[in-house]
């Protein structure tokens, strides 16, 4: 199945009933007044979450989503059918967006969680409710209301505990593929990585968690170059993130410089997920000599200015990845257990994720905006005011 994180989709409730106009008329009930019924309620849309979707594939395909209109009321004070709700499934960790003012209408991040994103129309009175004692033969109904109609953008955000980062060519699809049953592409060219992809890594029995590969970033991530703005929304729903590091690039570039930019790209993107904890993992260690492995790891650490945890790997060997893994499940397991024990801490973690919501949010929208101007700037279409122009004619 194609992995899609992003589409638009247009959603419409439905319409209100109309009220009845309509009088008593039976056989020896003379006079016998309105008995015009109301309209029902139309239809509501709704979004809800569902853990067994992964993509927003489907949306391609059906874009347009409408609730039942609200059946119109009817003679002897009866209502009408009150519209059938429309409920939309989304997978988990889908950001909806109103498309016309670029408004977050809601995160969807539980399974279960219902978000209404379409309100339905009012019913219509019938005539029955406006009679009076001066007005004992009213005619006067009330029509339904038109459903809200929406045109919603839906971003999905992978929802995982472990991020990779680094640049393309890093080793960051081949370490996933060595430590868990995910098998993305991996060839010896850049950006083979194009979509993001996740893999459950199984320590033992009830011993897991979830990781994450998305597309490599070049410098000019943050701003668009490359495919890093669209995914770097991704790492923020993580917990921890491997920095994933070339320690012998083909290129000869230098290590430091690209860690450097790595690390400038994801401050930009978001500062809020530059501070989350990152792990420096140095890969393809098996391509250097063996008694020049160590100086260049002290190297590039003492370089970087790195104060944190540092794990030695080669990814396409699987050496060293389980170390890795393990310490992982070992810190997610403390921090889970640290949130559960101490408020303070578990509000600390939820500030910092809704702090990541909020600045991915903000380059999201910021994003659709250039979007939007160059596709007004772009627009070479006649339009009415083409036409104004002033004509002299003649005698």
């Amino acid at each position: 199945m194609q992995f899609v994180d992003e589409a638009s989709i247009i959603v419409e409730a439905g319409k209100g009933g109309n009220g009845c106009l309509s009088f008593r008329r039976e056989k020896y009930v003379p006079k016998g007044g309105p008995d015009g019924g109301d309209g029902g309620h139309g239809g509501t849309v709704y979004l809800i979450g569902d853990d067994a979707l992964n993509t927003l594939i489907d949306f391609r395909f059906q874009r347009f989503y409408k609730a039942q209109n609200g059946q119109g009321g009817m003679g002897r004070q009866m209502s009408g059918r009150a519209g059938e709700d429309l409920h939309v499934k989304v997978p988990v960790g889908t950001t909806v967006i109103d498309e016309e003012t670029l408004e977050v209408i809601a995160d969807v991040t539980e399974i279960g969680q219902v978000v209404m994103v379409a309100q339905g129309g009012r019913r219509g009175l019938g005539n029955i409710h406006f009679k009076s004692s001066t007005n004992r033969a009213p005619r006067r109904t009330t029509p339904g209301t038109e459903g809200e109609r929406r045109n919603l953008r839906l971003e999905m955000k992978v929802m995982a505990d472990v991020g990779l980062l680094g640049m393309p060519n890093a080793g960051k699809s081949t370490l996933i593929r060595a430590v868990s049953a995910a098998k993305p592409k991996v060839a010896n060219y850049p950006f083979t990585t194009l979509v993001p992809n996740l893999g459950v890594v199984k320590l033992g029995m009830h011993e897991h968690f979830v990781m994450a590969d998305v597309p490599g970033l070049i410098e000019g991530a943050s701003e668009g170059a490359g495919l890093g703005l669209r995914f770097l929304k991704h790492l923020t729903r993580t917990r921890l993130l491997f920095h994933v590091v070339d320690v012998a690039p083909f290129d000869e570039s230098d290590p430091v410089e690209v860690a450097q930019a790595i690390t400038h790209e994801l401050g930009e993107f978001s500062p809020t997920l530059a501070e989350l904890p990152r792990w420096l993992v140095l890969n393809k260690f098996d391509l250097l000599p063996a008694e020049d492995r160590e100086e260049r790891a002290a190297d590039i650490v003492r370089r970087l200015g790195w104060e944190g945890p540092v794990f030695r790997i080669s990814a396409i060997s699987a050496d060293g990845t389980d170390a890795l893994v393990q310490a992982a499940y070992r810190w997610l397991t403390e921090q889970r257990q640290l949130e559960n024990e101490d408020e303070e801490a578990a509000e600390r973690a939820r500030e910092m994720r809704q702090r990541m919501e909020d600045e991915a949010v903000a380059r999201t929208e910021a994003r659709l905006g250039r979007k939007r101007r160059k596709a007004d700037e772009d627009d070479d279409d006649f339009d009415d005011d083409d036409y104004d122009v002033e004509v002299e004619y003649a005698p």
